[in-house]
């Protein structure tokens, strides 16, 4: 994705490039809601890493961004910092695409983060990464997550059999929600609110 997406304000979050110096804030807000993500989230049916451990991670995060081979953020409350969740751009869906993956805080569940946090990434795979489109795939029981794409403009695409394998070993089906590049300006995420910035803090036009 060219530019590269830094960080992104919408009217309640902060949604920026992990780095090293959160990984005490990232290790906090992850193993506070591994019960609630354990289901559906295999990294989250593991034990707390230790904080070494986490910051290798980001470190390993952050080199991805800065290659442009894998884009994930953390989600910040911009009233007190706090960790609201992660998402993502990642670019294994094929050239010319884009999959948005998400997580919620236990804490911050049903308040409408998930759908502000894909409609900012959404905003930016096609205005500024230029995408032909953009997918959100989930487990079918995982209700909350498909909540999330037919609010923001998405279709239901396709439901691919038994690619899932959930924590407790079972197999799911992943529906695949899609967003083509001529939908995407009569689109809810269209209107979602947001200004983007480079690596060294410029606004993106």
């Amino acid at each position: 994705m060219q530019p590269p997406v830094y960080r992104i304000e919408t009217p309640r979050l902060v949604i920026r490039c992990w780095s090293p110096e959160d990984a005490a804030v990232v290790k906090k807000a992850e193993d506070e809601s591994r019960d609630h993500l354990k289901a559906f989230m295999l990294w989250a049916d593991r034990m707390p890493e230790p904080i070494g451990e986490v910051i290798d991670k980001l470190r390993l995060f952050r080199s991805w961004f800065d290659a442009g081979e894998d884009f994930m953020f953390g989600a910040f409350s911009r009233v007190d910092g706090t960790c609201v969740g992660g998402s993502g751009l990642h670019p294994r869906v094929g050239k010319g695409g884009l999959e948005i993956g998400y997580w919620i805080h236990a804490d911050h569940v049903r308040k409408g983060y998930a759908t502000e946090m894909a409609g900012a990434l959404t905003r930016a795979a096609f205005e500024l990464g230029r995408m032909r489109w953009v997918e959100i795939r989930c487990a079918t029981r995982n209700e909350a997550s498909a909540g999330v794409p037919p609010k923001l403009g998405f279709v239901h695409e396709a439901t691919l059999k038994q690619r899932l394998v959930l924590s407790n070993g079972e197999v799911d089906d992943a529906l695949v929600f899609t967003m083509l590049s001529r939908d995407y300006a009569a689109s809810a995420a269209k209107r979602i609110a947001f200004t983007a910035f480079d690596a060294a803090g410029r606004t993106l036009p």
